[in-house]
Protein backbone atom coordinates (compact mmCIF):
# COMPACT_ATOMS: atom_id res chain seq x y z
CA UNK A 1 0.00 0.00 0.00
CA UNK A 2 1.31 3.46 -1.02
CA UNK A 3 1.26 6.12 1.98
CA UNK A 4 -0.67 8.84 1.20
CA UNK A 5 -0.57 12.33 3.19
CA UNK A 6 -3.02 10.99 5.46
CA UNK A 7 -1.54 7.75 6.71
CA UNK A 8 1.76 10.20 7.68
CA UNK A 9 -0.64 12.64 9.30
CA UNK A 10 -2.59 9.84 11.12
CA UNK A 11 0.78 8.02 12.33
CA UNK A 12 1.93 11.06 13.63
CA UNK A 13 -1.00 12.45 15.93
CA UNK A 14 -0.68 8.50 16.88
CA UNK A 15 2.74 8.89 17.98
CA UNK A 16 2.04 12.80 19.96
CA UNK A 17 -0.90 10.51 21.80
CA UNK A 18 0.96 7.67 22.69
CA UNK A 19 4.07 10.08 23.53
CA UNK A 20 1.67 12.05 25.81
CA UNK A 21 0.20 9.29 27.25
CA UNK A 22 3.84 7.41 28.37
CA UNK A 23 4.88 10.62 30.10
CA UNK A 24 1.48 11.41 31.62
CA UNK A 25 -0.51 7.81 32.32
CA UNK A 26 2.10 5.11 32.67
CA UNK A 27 1.35 2.77 35.07
CA UNK A 28 -2.51 4.20 36.09
CA UNK A 29 -4.87 2.32 34.73
CA UNK A 30 -5.93 4.81 32.41
CA UNK A 31 -2.46 4.22 29.92
CA UNK A 32 -3.79 0.69 28.29
CA UNK A 33 -6.99 2.94 27.42
CA UNK A 34 -5.55 5.67 26.07
CA UNK A 35 -2.62 3.57 24.60
CA UNK A 36 -5.76 1.99 22.37
CA UNK A 37 -7.34 5.45 21.24
CA UNK A 38 -3.83 6.16 20.33
CA UNK A 39 -3.14 2.97 18.06
CA UNK A 40 -6.59 3.23 16.54
CA UNK A 41 -5.89 7.01 15.36
CA UNK A 42 -2.53 5.62 13.81
CA UNK A 43 -4.37 3.05 12.09
CA UNK A 44 -7.30 4.56 11.03
CA UNK A 45 -6.11 6.41 7.95
CA UNK A 46 -5.06 2.98 6.80
CA UNK A 47 -8.71 1.13 7.78
CA UNK A 48 -10.50 3.65 5.90
CA UNK A 49 -8.18 3.05 2.35
CA UNK A 50 -8.66 -0.58 3.25
CA UNK A 51 -12.57 -0.05 2.93
CA UNK A 52 -12.16 2.38 0.28
CA UNK A 53 -10.28 -0.22 -1.66
CA UNK A 54 -13.11 -3.13 -1.02
CA UNK A 55 -15.65 -0.74 -2.04
CA UNK A 56 -13.73 0.34 -5.10
CA UNK A 57 -13.42 -3.65 -5.95
CA UNK A 58 -17.29 -3.94 -5.92
CA UNK A 59 -17.72 -0.37 -7.98
CA UNK A 60 -15.36 -2.22 -10.53
CA UNK A 61 -17.53 -5.11 -11.40
CA UNK A 62 -20.82 -3.35 -10.85
CA UNK A 63 -19.19 -1.17 -13.56
CA UNK A 64 -18.19 -3.67 -15.63
CA UNK A 65 -21.64 -4.87 -16.30
CA UNK A 66 -22.79 -1.66 -17.36
CA UNK A 67 -19.17 -2.14 -19.81
CA UNK A 68 -20.31 -4.83 -21.04
CA UNK A 69 -24.11 -3.87 -21.53
CA UNK A 70 -23.50 -0.72 -23.35
CA UNK A 71 -20.88 -2.99 -25.65
CA UNK A 72 -23.60 -5.77 -26.26
CA UNK A 73 -25.48 -2.58 -27.60
CA UNK A 74 -23.38 -1.69 -29.69
CA UNK A 75 -22.27 -4.84 -31.30
CA UNK A 76 -25.86 -5.74 -31.80
CA UNK A 77 -26.45 -2.41 -33.41
CA UNK A 78 -23.93 -3.37 -36.51
CA UNK A 79 -21.03 -1.73 -35.09
CA UNK A 80 -17.51 -3.62 -34.75
CA UNK A 81 -16.45 -4.20 -31.46
CA UNK A 82 -13.34 -2.28 -32.00
CA UNK A 83 -15.12 1.18 -32.45
CA UNK A 84 -17.64 0.00 -30.24
CA UNK A 85 -15.56 0.15 -27.05
CA UNK A 86 -14.02 3.60 -28.67
CA UNK A 87 -17.33 4.50 -28.42
CA UNK A 88 -19.03 3.36 -25.31
CA UNK A 89 -15.84 4.56 -24.18
CA UNK A 90 -16.44 8.09 -23.29
CA UNK A 91 -19.32 7.05 -20.93
CA UNK A 92 -18.46 7.59 -17.16
CA UNK A 93 -17.87 4.28 -15.54
CA UNK A 94 -16.81 5.74 -12.00
CA UNK A 95 -13.67 4.05 -10.75
CA UNK A 96 -13.57 1.74 -14.49
CA UNK A 97 -13.26 4.92 -16.32
CA UNK A 98 -9.11 5.63 -16.45
CA UNK A 99 -9.21 1.67 -17.32
CA UNK A 100 -11.70 1.76 -19.97
CA UNK A 101 -10.25 5.26 -20.88
CA UNK A 102 -6.70 3.40 -21.50
CA UNK A 103 -8.81 0.06 -23.65
CA UNK A 104 -9.94 2.80 -25.73
CA UNK A 105 -6.86 4.86 -26.39
CA UNK A 106 -5.28 1.51 -27.29
CA UNK A 107 -7.59 0.48 -29.59
CA UNK A 108 -7.42 3.73 -31.16
CA UNK A 109 -3.84 3.63 -31.92
CA UNK A 110 -4.33 0.22 -33.56
CA UNK A 111 -3.23 -2.33 -30.57
CA UNK A 112 -5.19 -4.98 -31.13
CA UNK A 113 -8.37 -5.76 -29.27
CA UNK A 114 -7.20 -9.26 -27.81
CA UNK A 115 -4.31 -7.74 -26.58
CA UNK A 116 -5.90 -4.14 -25.49
CA UNK A 117 -8.03 -6.54 -22.87
CA UNK A 118 -5.40 -8.05 -21.91
CA UNK A 119 -3.94 -5.25 -20.57
CA UNK A 120 -6.99 -3.98 -19.45
CA UNK A 121 -8.01 -7.11 -17.16
CA UNK A 122 -4.13 -6.89 -15.99
CA UNK A 123 -4.63 -3.23 -14.92
CA UNK A 124 -8.12 -3.59 -13.20
CA UNK A 125 -6.42 -6.92 -11.45
CA UNK A 126 -10.08 -8.20 -10.92
CA UNK A 127 -11.04 -11.97 -11.01
CA UNK A 128 -14.20 -11.39 -11.74
CA UNK A 129 -13.46 -9.12 -14.71
CA UNK A 130 -10.53 -11.03 -15.77
CA UNK A 131 -12.99 -14.09 -16.50
CA UNK A 132 -15.06 -12.03 -18.21
CA UNK A 133 -12.11 -10.35 -20.50
CA UNK A 134 -10.95 -14.11 -21.01
CA UNK A 135 -14.22 -15.00 -22.32
CA UNK A 136 -14.09 -11.49 -24.68
CA UNK A 137 -11.00 -12.08 -25.97
CA UNK A 138 -11.34 -16.30 -27.15
CA UNK A 139 -14.62 -15.07 -28.84
CA UNK A 140 -12.87 -12.39 -30.84
CA UNK A 141 -9.99 -14.68 -31.53
CA UNK A 142 -12.40 -17.29 -33.17
CA UNK A 143 -14.46 -15.08 -34.83
CA UNK A 144 -17.16 -16.20 -33.80
CA UNK A 145 -21.00 -14.16 -33.18
CA UNK A 146 -19.01 -11.86 -30.54
CA UNK A 147 -22.66 -10.55 -29.74
CA UNK A 148 -23.72 -13.03 -28.45
CA UNK A 149 -20.16 -13.82 -26.80
CA UNK A 150 -20.49 -10.22 -24.80
CA UNK A 151 -24.20 -10.74 -24.14
CA UNK A 152 -23.53 -14.03 -22.31
CA UNK A 153 -20.58 -12.74 -20.92
CA UNK A 154 -23.01 -9.86 -19.60
CA UNK A 155 -25.46 -11.70 -18.64
CA UNK A 156 -23.03 -13.96 -16.78
CA UNK A 157 -21.37 -11.02 -14.70
CA UNK A 158 -25.22 -9.91 -13.54
CA UNK A 159 -25.64 -13.38 -12.24
CA UNK A 160 -23.24 -12.88 -10.33
CA UNK A 161 -23.69 -9.95 -8.78
CA UNK A 162 -27.20 -10.98 -8.66
CA UNK A 163 -26.03 -13.63 -6.57
CA UNK A 164 -23.20 -11.71 -3.72
CA UNK A 165 -26.09 -9.34 -3.35
CA UNK A 166 -28.24 -12.24 -2.35
CA UNK A 167 -26.01 -13.51 -0.38
CA UNK A 168 -25.12 -10.60 1.62
CA UNK A 169 -28.68 -9.91 2.35
CA UNK A 170 -29.65 -13.93 3.14
CA UNK A 171 -26.62 -13.45 5.78
CA UNK A 172 -27.39 -9.89 7.10
CA UNK A 173 -29.04 -11.41 9.76
CA UNK A 174 -26.09 -13.88 10.72
CA UNK A 175 -23.67 -10.27 10.91
CA UNK A 176 -26.23 -9.44 13.55
CA UNK A 177 -26.27 -12.35 14.78
CA UNK A 178 -22.43 -13.08 15.17
CA UNK A 179 -21.98 -9.24 16.79
CA UNK A 180 -24.41 -9.63 19.25
CA UNK A 181 -23.31 -13.22 20.33
CA UNK A 182 -19.54 -11.65 20.38
CA UNK A 183 -20.59 -8.97 22.75
CA UNK A 184 -22.33 -11.41 25.02
CA UNK A 185 -19.31 -13.09 25.22
CA UNK A 186 -17.40 -9.61 25.75
CA UNK A 187 -20.09 -8.93 29.19
CA UNK A 188 -19.48 -12.55 30.80
CA UNK A 189 -15.80 -11.86 30.07
CA UNK A 190 -15.63 -8.41 32.27
CA UNK A 191 -18.21 -9.81 34.80
CA UNK A 192 -15.68 -12.49 35.18
CA UNK A 193 -12.46 -10.41 35.29
CA UNK A 194 -14.73 -7.34 37.74
CA UNK A 195 -16.72 -9.71 39.94
CA UNK A 196 -15.97 -13.27 39.80
CA UNK A 197 -12.31 -13.03 39.91
CA UNK A 198 -11.62 -10.35 42.40
CA UNK A 199 -14.51 -12.08 44.43
CA UNK A 200 -12.73 -15.30 44.35
CA UNK A 201 -8.91 -14.24 45.21
CA UNK A 202 -10.54 -12.37 48.00
CA UNK A 203 -12.15 -15.72 49.14
CA UNK A 204 -9.08 -17.64 49.16
CA UNK A 205 -7.10 -15.50 51.09
CA UNK A 206 -9.33 -14.85 53.69
CA UNK A 207 -9.80 -19.17 54.03
CA UNK A 208 -5.86 -18.81 54.35
CA UNK A 209 -5.24 -21.47 52.47
CA UNK A 210 -3.01 -19.74 49.95
CA UNK A 211 -2.98 -19.86 46.02
CA UNK A 212 -1.23 -23.34 46.01
CA UNK A 213 -3.53 -24.34 43.77
CA UNK A 214 -2.95 -21.93 41.29
CA UNK A 215 0.92 -22.21 40.84
CA UNK A 216 3.91 -20.63 42.18
CA UNK A 217 2.23 -20.16 45.72
CA UNK A 218 -0.21 -17.08 44.44
CA UNK A 219 3.28 -14.94 43.90
CA UNK A 220 2.64 -14.18 40.35
CA UNK A 221 -1.27 -14.38 40.41
CA UNK A 222 -2.92 -11.06 40.55
CA UNK A 223 -6.09 -9.23 38.70
CA UNK A 224 -4.11 -6.78 36.55
CA UNK A 225 -2.30 -10.13 35.24
CA UNK A 226 -5.54 -11.69 34.70
CA UNK A 227 -7.06 -9.23 33.45
CA UNK A 228 -4.13 -8.88 30.57
CA UNK A 229 -4.72 -12.42 29.64
CA UNK A 230 -8.73 -11.89 29.64
CA UNK A 231 -7.86 -9.16 27.09
CA UNK A 232 -6.00 -11.03 24.75
CA UNK A 233 -8.33 -13.71 24.57
CA UNK A 234 -11.05 -11.24 23.50
CA UNK A 235 -8.70 -9.67 21.10
CA UNK A 236 -8.16 -12.89 19.98
CA UNK A 237 -11.82 -14.12 19.87
CA UNK A 238 -12.79 -10.75 18.47
CA UNK A 239 -10.02 -10.77 15.13
CA UNK A 240 -11.45 -14.35 14.28
CA UNK A 241 -15.04 -13.85 14.65
CA UNK A 242 -14.64 -11.12 12.05
CA UNK A 243 -12.66 -13.27 9.62
CA UNK A 244 -15.67 -15.78 10.41
CA UNK A 245 -18.72 -13.34 9.43
CA UNK A 246 -16.80 -12.11 6.50
CA UNK A 247 -16.30 -15.04 5.02
CA UNK A 248 -19.85 -16.07 5.61
CA UNK A 249 -21.32 -12.80 4.46
CA UNK A 250 -19.09 -12.29 1.53
CA UNK A 251 -17.30 -15.76 0.66
CA UNK A 252 -14.08 -13.95 1.41
CA UNK A 253 -11.14 -14.31 3.98
CA UNK A 254 -10.32 -10.65 3.08
CA UNK A 255 -13.76 -9.21 3.50
CA UNK A 256 -13.69 -10.05 6.98
CA UNK A 257 -10.82 -7.82 8.05
CA UNK A 258 -13.23 -4.93 8.30
CA UNK A 259 -15.56 -6.84 10.66
CA UNK A 260 -12.18 -8.25 12.87
CA UNK A 261 -11.12 -4.47 13.12
CA UNK A 262 -14.39 -2.89 14.35
CA UNK A 263 -14.61 -5.94 16.72
CA UNK A 264 -11.37 -5.99 18.19
CA UNK A 265 -11.10 -1.75 18.43
CA UNK A 266 -14.28 -1.89 20.01
CA UNK A 267 -13.52 -4.80 22.06
CA UNK A 268 -10.32 -3.62 23.32
CA UNK A 269 -11.73 -0.08 24.16
CA UNK A 270 -14.73 -1.28 25.87
CA UNK A 271 -12.67 -3.57 28.30
CA UNK A 272 -9.62 -1.11 28.62
CA UNK A 273 -12.62 1.70 29.92
CA UNK A 274 -14.16 -0.69 32.43
CA UNK A 275 -10.41 -1.54 33.88
CA UNK A 276 -9.68 2.40 33.96
CA UNK A 277 -12.87 3.75 35.17
CA UNK A 278 -14.72 1.19 37.18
Amino acid sequence: MKLLKQHYIGIAIGIIIFIANFLLFYGQRVFDFILGIAILVGAMPFILTFMTEVGREKEKEEMFLEFARNLVESVKAGTPISKSIMHVGKKDYGSLTPYVDKLANQIAVGIPVSQAFVTFANDVKNRVVSRSVYLIIQAEKSGGHIDMILESTAKSVSEVEDIKKERQTSMYNLIIEGYIIFFIFLIIMIAVQTKFIPTMLATVAEAGTGLEGFGGGGAGISTELLGRLFLWLIIVQGFFCGLVIGKLSEGKVKSGIKHSIIIVAMAYLITTGVQAFL
